[in-house]
């Protein structure tokens, strides 16, 4: 060993030194605890946004606010944004400049399964990670999809309860959906279709499917239409907080109250005074704050390395405690819970 060869291994030492504590303090200004994911806890400092499919709509105001609680649990930096009506494109800008501001963590409704494709993809490959809740994208397009329950399951308990409501002797129904392009809405209406056909509902006759945009006044329109151009309907599904929460206003003031039946997918609070009044005498849902705190924690899953989307990962979603990844990255809150008299005033949400 020549005499140089000490003093050339000092200076490689320092240099790294100097690498090693450089690093150290990008780390720091990125906000990150570290590797994250080794040992199963989401790295501090995360930046979460959620992109619901319209900003101001009840719905959505509750499962961002779970979004936000979980946010605030593992430390992260909570955001909401989106347009203010649901529109196939609407949410194209708002995914391009969530993607330059360097989000971690984008959640999202999708308002049309493709039109936001492209933007999501963009913002992947910038280093987001994609979480979509409530209506899904093309798998190819996201991370993972949060699925608030299965489509069979929500077809399922609404066929059911319209049945219930209207009794055995059956008669013409009708559909009031959000809008057209709406990828959950539309493979529920699928599945309900599935669902009349068997035996048990063949009193039951599908007559008309219309769409209010998730916009209170177009539902409350569309509702009046319908009984216009079907004098002998006997219920209605609809299967969006807005849509069924118009209906019930439109129904409930009516000469129909009573002789229509109502059911579909709502919040308590919105339905309360129609399930009181006996214009609805059931409705379903899941909580929607706890989808939207799944959705956050399994962004943030996400973004720490603890899974990367492949089936049978498992993390864990504070007090909802443990998920597994299912086929084709879609992660399960759970059944579709039914709301009545009986139970209603035990919700607030």
């Amino acid at each position: 060993m020549s005499a140089r060869t000490p003093r050339l291994l000092a200076m490689a030492a320092v240099a790294a030194l100097a690498l090693a504590t450089t690093a150290c303090a990008e780390d720091a200004t990125n906000g990150n605890t570290g590797p994250g994911g080794s040992d199963g806890t989401i790295k501090s400092g995360l930046k979460i946004a959620f992109l619901p499919k319209q900003v101001n709509n009840p719905y959505f105001t509750t499962s961002d606010n779970g979004g936000k609680a979980a946010v605030e649990e593992f430390k992260g930096v909570y955001s909401e944004t989106g347009p203010s009506e649901a529109s196939p494109s609407a949410q194209v800008s708002y995914i391009n400049t969530l993607s330059q501001q360097k989000t971690d963590v984008i959640v999202v409704s999708a308002n049309d399964k493709d039109a936001i494709c492209g933007a999501l993809n963009e913002a992947r490959q910038s280093g987001a990670k994609v979480v979509t809740f409530d209506s899904d994208t093309k798998p190819s397009c996201r991370d993972l999809f949060i699925n608030q329950a299965t489509a069979e399951g929500i077809a399922k308990i609404q066929i059911k309860l319209i049945s219930e409501a209207i009794g055995p002797d059956g008669g013409d129904i009708a559909i009031l959906s959000a809008t057209a392009n709406a990828t959950n809405q539309n493979a529920w209406i699928e599945m309900m279709k599935t669902e009349l056909a068997k035996p048990e509902f063949a009193k039951l006759k599908l007559v008309d499917t219309v769409y209010g945009d998730d916009q209170d006044q177009k539902s409350f329109t569309e509702t009046q239409a319908l009984l216009a151009k079907h004098p002998n309907l006997k219920g209605i599904i609809s299967p969006t907080t807005v849509g069924v929460a118009a209906a019930a206003r439109y129904l409930s003031g009516s000469t129909y109250k009573g002789k229509v039946q109502l059911t579909g997918l709502g919040t308590p609070n919105q339905m309360r005074a129609f399930v009181k009044d006996g214009t609805v005498k059931a409705f379903a849902l899941w909580n929607p704050a706890d989808l939207g705190y799944l959705a956050a924690y399994a962004g943030g899953a996400l973004a720490s390395g603890i899974i990367t989307g492949k089936e049978g990962e498992k993390f864990k979603a504070g007090k909802l405690g443990e998920f597994t990844v299912g086929k084709d990255a879609t992660v399960l809150l759970g059944d579709p819970f039914t709301f009545n008299a009986s139970n209603i005033e035990q919700f607030n949400f």
